[in-house]
Protein backbone atom coordinates (compact mmCIF):
# COMPACT_ATOMS: atom_id res chain seq x y z
CA UNK A 1 0.00 0.00 0.00
CA UNK A 2 1.16 3.71 -0.75
CA UNK A 3 0.62 6.44 1.37
CA UNK A 4 -0.22 9.36 -0.87
CA UNK A 5 -0.96 12.55 0.03
CA UNK A 6 -4.60 12.22 1.06
CA UNK A 7 -4.11 9.41 3.27
CA UNK A 8 -0.96 11.64 5.11
CA UNK A 9 -3.27 14.42 5.51
CA UNK A 10 -6.14 12.23 7.57
CA UNK A 11 -2.91 11.05 9.69
CA UNK A 12 -1.99 14.23 10.56
CA UNK A 13 -5.67 15.43 11.40
CA UNK A 14 -6.31 12.03 13.72
CA UNK A 15 -2.92 12.07 15.45
CA UNK A 16 -2.97 15.90 15.72
CA UNK A 17 0.56 16.07 14.53
CA UNK A 18 2.06 18.29 12.17
CA UNK A 19 4.59 17.07 9.61
CA UNK A 20 6.86 19.77 8.24
CA UNK A 21 6.59 20.19 4.63
CA UNK A 22 9.99 19.25 3.41
CA UNK A 23 9.65 15.97 5.57
CA UNK A 24 5.94 14.93 4.32
CA UNK A 25 7.79 12.68 1.51
CA UNK A 26 10.48 11.23 4.14
CA UNK A 27 7.06 10.07 6.28
CA UNK A 28 5.20 8.92 2.93
CA UNK A 29 8.33 6.57 2.17
CA UNK A 30 8.29 5.36 5.56
CA UNK A 31 4.72 4.73 6.13
CA UNK A 32 4.58 2.91 2.85
CA UNK A 33 7.66 0.69 3.71
CA UNK A 34 5.86 -0.15 7.18
CA UNK A 35 2.88 -1.21 5.52
CA UNK A 36 4.60 -3.40 2.49
CA UNK A 37 6.71 -5.10 5.58
CA UNK A 38 3.48 -5.96 7.61
CA UNK A 39 1.33 -6.93 3.83
CA UNK A 40 4.06 -9.74 4.50
CA UNK A 41 2.75 -11.35 7.24
CA UNK A 42 -0.33 -12.07 5.21
CA UNK A 43 1.79 -14.68 3.25
CA UNK A 44 2.07 -16.43 6.48
CA UNK A 45 -0.15 -19.66 6.69
CA UNK A 46 -1.37 -19.50 10.00
CA UNK A 47 -4.63 -21.98 9.54
CA UNK A 48 -2.57 -24.55 11.73
CA UNK A 49 -1.96 -22.34 14.15
CA UNK A 50 -4.76 -21.92 17.32
CA UNK A 51 -5.76 -18.71 18.23
CA UNK A 52 -3.75 -18.83 21.47
CA UNK A 53 -0.38 -19.74 20.56
CA UNK A 54 1.79 -18.62 22.24
CA UNK A 55 5.93 -19.18 22.15
CA UNK A 56 6.41 -19.48 25.65
CA UNK A 57 5.86 -23.03 27.22
CA UNK A 58 3.87 -22.77 30.08
CA UNK A 59 2.59 -19.32 30.04
CA UNK A 60 3.90 -15.97 30.70
CA UNK A 61 6.61 -16.17 33.50
CA UNK A 62 5.73 -14.48 36.73
CA UNK A 63 7.92 -13.20 39.50
CA UNK A 64 7.06 -14.12 42.99
CA UNK A 65 4.97 -11.29 44.79
CA UNK A 66 6.69 -10.64 47.79
CA UNK A 67 5.98 -7.21 49.54
CA UNK A 68 9.12 -5.39 50.38
CA UNK A 69 9.32 -3.33 53.92
CA UNK A 70 12.11 -1.23 53.54
CA UNK A 71 11.02 2.06 55.20
CA UNK A 72 13.66 4.52 53.23
CA UNK A 73 12.34 3.80 50.22
CA UNK A 74 9.02 6.03 50.88
CA UNK A 75 11.74 8.52 52.74
CA UNK A 76 13.65 8.69 49.50
CA UNK A 77 10.61 9.45 47.29
CA UNK A 78 9.52 11.90 50.35
CA UNK A 79 12.78 13.73 50.38
CA UNK A 80 12.15 14.64 47.20
CA UNK A 81 8.45 16.35 47.26
CA UNK A 82 8.51 19.89 47.24
CA UNK A 83 5.80 19.23 50.46
CA UNK A 84 5.17 16.83 52.29
CA UNK A 85 3.48 15.73 55.65
CA UNK A 86 3.30 12.48 57.27
CA UNK A 87 4.60 10.39 54.42
CA UNK A 88 2.23 12.39 52.22
CA UNK A 89 2.67 14.55 49.23
CA UNK A 90 0.82 17.86 49.95
CA UNK A 91 -0.72 19.74 46.39
CA UNK A 92 -3.02 22.13 45.60
CA UNK A 93 -6.56 21.77 46.00
CA UNK A 94 -8.64 21.26 42.99
CA UNK A 95 -11.67 20.61 44.49
CA UNK A 96 -13.44 23.18 46.36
Amino acid sequence: MQIDDEVLAKLEKLSHLHIAENKKQEVKEQLSGILNYIENLNELNTDALDASFSTLDGGTPLRADIPKTDTSIPKEIISHAPQAKDDFFIVPAIID
